[in-house]
């Protein structure tokens, strides 16, 4: 899909765009309109002079009616037939490769076994040949090449799995480690977080140690740096699950991260002189402390969290940033500036090929004999290459240096920059080195919002083509000024209404929130954060000459606008949790996106039953009426109201707020405790339905608004009573077994939750046989990224590690004088 080309068209006074879509424009001449004459008509129906004579239809209507007239299944087959013959050579063929690798990626990830290298191979090959042997036979042909696509796609994403084999902890571990630090990062609560490659574990010795590990201390040595040797007593924790059934797998992300297991520092962790030198100075070693260093200037310069977000910026340290304003900016819908992606690259390059021209255009008589733009776009991708080393080279920035870096490749090769051609090049090579980042959210919405512009920027671009528009008209200064500004903001304004639709059902699917004022929030900053970036690009510029301090000292004034407007706008937006949608409703939106961006001619219009489908399947989803953390110690029940009911006062934050935000409540509502004897076991049944949790002892009660009764027992002598009234019994030991012999009470234990993961329960209390139902996170046969559960103490039924007490030294008997 091209972009707009430019050119002019004769004419007295008048001016026309052309497009690059229009060279291959269908040279069939279009059916003649038709031409009223008047038909001569008998004397009786000539009316008087004076009374009004009809005229018949207009042309447009007439030949709407005789082309309805036509309409056939053949016709209509044979106009199909016309326009798919023109997208392909159009090269929609190519735009489709990435689209068909990843849902290859796809069929891997959604399988619930995992499956040998040998089989997806050989489909490879007897596709290949298979599209090779169908050449003449263009249909078949095309079917061949689209399931070979697949099949790779399938297969990069097995050879990924197969490279990463990340060894993943299986148990709770305290033991004394070993390791050299990879990065250090400071946090906003005063804490450190480690990035460790573990060399040896003593006290006790892990068998299964992993490779790396992430690990979070109060206090780090001085002089600690990336490359330094650390020692310490830390626990160690195996990567968690998803919080609950379809949502985001953290154990999936660590291992495609090389991250075995996390944790932290019993204490503080100790330095180790260096044993080997060269590995501490390394180049990736080398490459951190600069990042670091470049950090603590910014961050002294700049100072609060205008510091931490200037960093963040400019080196991608963001771990500082405080929370409450990572919230504000999530719930305006302007989180996007700090992650480093595309916007950042695209601002950084336009900047860098700004200055150039505009210094090349210092020299006339050399920017007239040299290809300047080119020179340009060359050190334009050079320096986007060491934004890139510089920041991280974190995911989401390698994909958008890619995109980036074929769309300033594609000007020296004097191309097109801007096609959908090139973002499918970019989509491919991201597919093919990192097939994980397919079903993440960061992929999904990065280039549903590309496609999106390009492709709306595409239409725009063919619709101005055929328009014959006159030379503008003299302006005043502030005329001129004025329309300038308004072209600006509406132009922002489209950009973000299009990036939004494009990505709104991804972000709900992902995060189940959306931002309702995220129009006006980027409206109003991103004109600050185009002058932020250019202050980051020039303060980065004069930083080795020691000229930068005015350059930061004004980015971070900006930045103090964007953080006070960002959380003026957050006050003001309402409650942005929507609750799950149908996966059906995402993959259908994802067909129609696919179809309007990429398709030219009047196919895209069936773009639009996908994306009416996927309207109405939004709401098809049933909401869990109970969710159960995979470590059995928290428990969620919705109770009406927006309100959530919980069974601990003090809960782990981040899985209530994605379960709230899950469940569309806006309120969490504590259990309420009484002294052990006090409640009276046989009250539950008289519970009005909507009732939170009333703990006494070790047993915890509560009533649905459909009238199950919940109950949570610490062991199993707890949950022996409530099999006489509850229909689910929640019991936190890994050691207990089933207590009730009613099989309609539904009984889930820590060891269940262990092996399976975080758990959903539907009650529906109209059912004779089974109450309840219920579904776990993870499935079995488990997959690379889940082996390790099926080795914890918790889902061998065994109760927890407890360091073994040193036995007391027994009194020495006292000796008598002699």
């Amino acid at each position: 899909m091209a972009g707009r080309g430019r050119g002019a068209e004769d004419g007295e006074k008048t001016t026309a765009g052309v497009s690059e879509r229009l060279l291959f424009a269908d040279t069939v001449p279009a059916e003649a309109v038709p031409v009223w004459v008047p038909v001569p008509r008998p004397a009786t129906e000539i009316s008087d002079g004076d009374a009004v004579v009809k005229p018949p239809p207009p042309a447009a209507i007439d030949l709407i009616r005789r082309r309805f007239r036509r309409a056939s299944f053949s016709a209509i087959r044979r106009g199909v037939a016309e326009a798919a013959s023109t997208e392909l050579d159009r090269g929609i063929g190519f735009l489709l490769v990435p689209v068909f690798l990843a849902a290859g990626v796809i069929l891997y990830y959604s399988l619930s076994a995992e499956p040998d290298l040998y089989r997806p191979l050989a489909a490879v090959a007897l596709m290949a040949l298979c599209a090779a042997v169908s050449r003449p036979w263009l249909k078949t042909h095309l079917v061949f090449m689209a399931a070979l696509f697949c099949a790779l796609g399938f297969v990069a994403a097995k050879v990924e799995t197969w490279r990463a084999a990340t060894p993943m902890l299986g148990s709770e571990i305290q033991t004394r480690l070993t390791g050299r630090v990879v990065i250090a990062e400071e946090m906003a609560n005063g804490r450190v977080r480690l990035t460790i490659d573990l060399l040896s574990t003593a006290h006790p010795k892990l068998r299964y140690a992993p490779d790396r590990v992430r690990l979070s201390a109060r206090r780090i040595p001085a002089g600690m740096k990336a490359g330094s040797l650390v020692t310490g007593y830390a626990r160690l924790l195996p990567p968690t699950g998803p919080v609950r059934p379809e949502s985001y797998d953290f154990s999936f992300d660590s291992y495609f991260s090389g991250i075995g297991g996390s944790g932290f520092f019993l204490g503080d962790p100790k330095l180790i002189p260096p044993t080997d030198p060269i590995a501490q100075t390394s180049i990736a070693s080398a490459i951190e402390n600069a990042r670091e260093n470049i950090a603590d200037h910014i961050r002294s310069t700049v100072g609060g969290p205008e510091g931490e977000i200037a960093a963040a910026l400019i080196v991608g340290v963001r771990a500082g940033i405080p929370e409450d304003i990572n919230e504000a900016m999530r719930r305006t819908g302007i989180y996007h500036i700090i992650s480093i992606s595309g916007l950042h690259m695209a601002l950084v390059a336009g900047m860098v090929m700004l200055l150039l021209r505009g210094a090349f255009a210092l020299f006339p008589d050399f920017s007239s004999r040299r290809p300047v733009k080119k020179y340009a776009a060359a050190i334009a991708v050079m320096s986007i290459a060491a934004y890139l080393v510089i920041s991280g080279v974190v995911v989401a920035a390698e994909r958008s240096f890619i995109m980036l870096a074929v769309m300033l490749i594609a000007v020296l090769f004097d191309r097109a920059a801007l096609t959908m051609r090139n973002l499918a090049i970019s989509a491919i090579a991201v597919i093919l080195v990192s097939p994980h980042e397919v079903v993440g959210p960061s992929f999904q919405m990065s280039f549903a919002a590309t496609a999106a512009l390009v492709g709306a920027y595409a239409g725009w671009s063919d619709y101005r083509a055929g328009k014959v528009r006159a030379p503008p008209a003299k302006r005043s200064f502030l005329r001129f000024m004025s329309h300038k500004l308004a072209v600006g903001a509406g132009g922002a304004a489209m950009t973000s209404i299009i990036a939004g639709s494009a990505t709104a059902l991804f972000a709900i699917w992902h995060f189940q929130r959306v931002s309702p004022l995220s129009l006006l929030a980027n409206l109003a900053i991103m004109p600050i954060v185009t002058i932020v970036m250019f202050l980051a690009v020039a303060s980065a510029v004069m930083m080795p000459f020691g000229f930068d301090g005015p350059f930061l000292y004004l980015m971070g004034k900006g930045l103090a606008a964007m953080i006070a407007i960002s959380a003026w706008i957050s006050e003001w937006s309402p409650v942005d949790a929507v609750g799950l949608i149908s996966i059906h409703s995402v993959l259908l939106a994802t067909i129609a996106l696919v179809i309007a961006t990429m398709a030219t001619t009047w196919l895209r219009l069936a773009a639009i039953p996908f994306a009416a489908a996927a309207v109405m399947m939004i709401p098809q989803v049933r909401t869990p009426d109970l969710l159960i953390s995979e470590d059995a110690h928290l428990v969620a029940m919705p109770i009406g109201g927006g309100e959530l009911a919980i069974n601990r006062a003090r809960s782990n934050e981040f899985t209530t707020d994605n379960w709230k935000r899950a469940l569309k409540a806006e309120t969490i509502v504590p259990p309420e405790t009484f002294a052990k004897g006090t409640l009276d076991i046989a009250d539950p049944v008289d519970l009005p339905p909507g009732s939170p949790f009333y703990c006494t002892g070790d047993l915890c009660i509560g009533r649905h608004p459909s009238g199950a009764i919940v109950a949570l027992a610490e062991k199993r002598e707890a949950a022996r009573p409530a099999c006489d009234f509850a229909d689910l019994i929640v019991i936190n030991d890994a050691t207990a077994y089933n207590p009730c012999r009613d099989p309609r009470v539904l009984v889930v234990t820590k060891r269940q939750l262990a092996r399976d993961g975080s758990a959903a329960v539907f009650f529906d209390p109209q059912s004779a046989t089974a109450r309840a139902t219920i579904q776990y996170a993870v499935e079995k046969p488990y997959r690379p990224w889940h082996e390790q559960r099926r080795y914890s103490r918790e889902a061998r039924g065994l109760a927890p590690y407890k360091k073994p007490e040193k036995p007391k030294a027994k009194p020495q008997p006292l000796s008598s004088g002699g």
